[in-house]
């Protein structure tokens, strides 16, 4: 018998509605009114795609901040998608972006530096005693550092930096609502001139002295980048003369590393003479481009060096100068490794680059870069100038030359010393720093800033160059000295490190963002897992695209090898 199957009917749905007629472009589209503010501010009839930062400090300082009209209305006047000004924007620290168009922004921002040196001097309580009384109108922010270490605390109001800062003085200068601005006295142009300055570039430039002998001669001295790497001067001159194609000059004034002030210091002081190593390299290289990228804190530097570099290129109009262009940085420490400064310079976010290709193959826009540090390139006129020996003779423990030391701390005297290569770090506080404070004795230092690690007392005899701390996990960098004593905790110290660290890891690669987030979450527990702690570091320093991530670790790994007794043990809950 056969099976009767039922039929069942399909349902009918209704035909979906019609869509509405869009009667506009999709997203947020830039207003008239808001379109001529920027336009109007800008105050530049072309906009270039490597300005895109530069444009963002001029609507950031216009308005304290950065609202969502302001970016839409730059975005259509570069012919770019909002995400991509949004993403710089929100890249750096420096740029204030608000989620709404219509808000207020603070009649001043207060910015106390929480650098490790700042830190032994009270920022925490000074910072305490500023939130009490700030006016409801200024706004109150803690900062990794600003470059003024040997004057903590150091507070920023602003675009004015002030050092030694008390609570008294800062909230008096934010109830006057008048802030004075820092003068700074350098030698001038014509003072440089007199005792002989610009005479190397012009041998250079009259053909008395070839590239080549100049080449040889850095080579002869053995100097070497002074920014933290250390690589040789005359070879990174060599490679890059030698690469096809147009070239370009960067020179990194960015100076982040905590501790660091040096390039400031000198800046200050003798512009000219570092603007004449400047026109050398660029002459021996072939560079007609050049960019200056100046950390954002050093406002005062920057409105001077813009002056002196204006009476340079009077001064010597018709000698076929170099373009120098001025940048700011934005707040990114990642942008002192020379890739992600030409990302910055690009109008990109600061992101390391993969390499090879290096950059003195395909820097800033394809083409061969020299990348130096200020300081590198201040000390090559006087050595084009009057030789060699007067460098080469100095040096101690074997090591041979002349480092610039930041040093601060725990010493009576900080600032900048100008000391032999190899000298110890007991030597160079009793000899150029005055000892050490009142009632404090030497318990650590950090030889090299956040990066380089941390070493006792106990080492305090090592010679302080390139290439000798490494077999005490550590290394010299920037030769930013940091000195603590038994006022303080290396483990404090450690913790606080690790915390700069995940502030400013750029995110780019996962052993580095993921890593210093871990560590530092573990490293605030009452007890250490210390396996998956070393497991940890080691992932960072073998995976991770550039040095901030391959050196984050050092605080950890240095707390571990050399303050062991300051560790939290695991199942203790104390530190033993």
């Amino acid at each position: 018998m056969s099976r009767v199957i039922p039929v069942v009917p399909i349902p009918q749905h209704p035909a979906p509605p019609t869509p509405p007629v869009r009667q506009g472009p999709k997203g947020r589209q830039p207003d008239a009114l808001a379109l001529a503010h920027v336009q109007a501010i800008l105050n530049t009839p072309v906009l270039r795609r490597d300005h895109l930062i530069e444009y963002l400090h001029k609507l950031n300082d216009h308005h304290g901040h950065l609202a969502p009209r302001h970016i839409a209305a730059l975005a259509h006047l570069m012919n770019l998608a909002q995400v991509e000004v949004f993403e710089v924007a929100t890249f750096y620290h420096h740029f204030q972006v608000v989620d709404h168009d219509h808000g207020v922004a603070p009649r001043a921002i207060v910015r106390v530096c929480q650098s490790p040196s700042c830190r032994m001097a009270g920022s925490a309580t000074l910072m305490a005693g500023i939130a009490q009384a700030l006016p409801t109108d200024c706004r109150l922010e803690a900062v990794p550092c600003i470059g003024r270490c040997e004057q903590a605390p150091a507070v920023a109001i602003g675009q004015h930096e002030m050092g030694h800062a008390q609570c008294e003085t800062v909230l008096s200068v934010l109830q006057q609502q008048t802030i004075q601005a820092q003068a700074l006295s350098p030698e001038s142009l014509s003072d440089y001139l007199q005792r002989h300055g610009y005479s190397s570039w012009l041998s250079l430039k009259s053909a008395q002295v070839s590239p080549e002998s100049a080449i040889e001669l850095l080579e002869q001295s053995g100097l070497r980048g002074l920014g933290g790497a250390g690589f040789p001067a005359g070879r990174k001159w060599r490679i890059v003369r030698n690469q096809p194609g147009q070239h370009w000059l960067a020179v990194n004034i960015d100076e982040g590393e905590p501790g660091t002030f040096k390039d400031r210091t000198y800046l200050e002081q003798h512009p000219h003479q570092f603007l004449e190593g400047v026109l050398i390299a660029a002459e021996v290289v072939q560079a007609q481009q050049v960019i200056l990228y100046l950390r954002d804190e050093y406002h005062a530097l920057r409105h001077r060096l813009t002056q002196e570099i204006a009476a340079l290129q009077h001064h010597w109009r018709g000698h076929s100068l170099p373009n120098i262009e001025l940048r700011r940085g934005a707040g990114a420490y990642v942008c002192g490794e020379e890739s992600a400064m030409l990302e910055s310079i690009e109008g990109k976010r600061g992101v390391p680059r993969q390499r090879p290709p290096y950059v003195a193959q395909q820097g800033l826009f394809g083409h061969p870069t020299l990348v130096h540090n200020a300081e590198t390139l201040y000390w090559v006129p006087k050595l084009l100038r009057e030789g060699t020996d007067w460098f080469t003779r100095a040096g101690r423990h074997g090591r041979q030359g002349l480092r610039s030391f930041s040093v601060s701390g725990r010493v009576a005297k900080p600032g900048v010393a100008l000391a032999p290569a190899g000298i110890t770090l007991r030597e160079l506080v009793d000899e150029y720093c005055g000892g050490m404070q009142t009632g404090h004795t030497l318990y650590g230092y950090l030889p090299g800033g956040a990066s380089g690690g941390m070493l006792p007392a106990a080492l305090a005899d090592i010679p302080l160059d390139f290439d000798t701390l490494q077999e005490h996990g550590c290394f010299i960098g920037s030769a930013a000295v940091v000195v603590f004593s038994q006022m303080d905790s290396a483990l404090d110290i450690a913790r606080h490190l690790m915390n700069f660290f995940v502030h400013e890891s750029c995110g780019q690669c996962t052993p580095c963002r993921s890593g210093t987030e871990k560590a530092s979450q573990l490293m605030q527990q009452n007890h250490w897992n210390i396996p998956l702690l070393q497991d940890l570091s080691q992932v960072m320093r073998d995976a991770s695209i550039c040095g901030l991530g391959q050196a984050a670790p050092n605080p950890l790994d240095c707390l571990l090898r050399h303050f062991p007794h300051e560790v939290p043990k695991a199942g203790t809950g104390e530190v033993a």
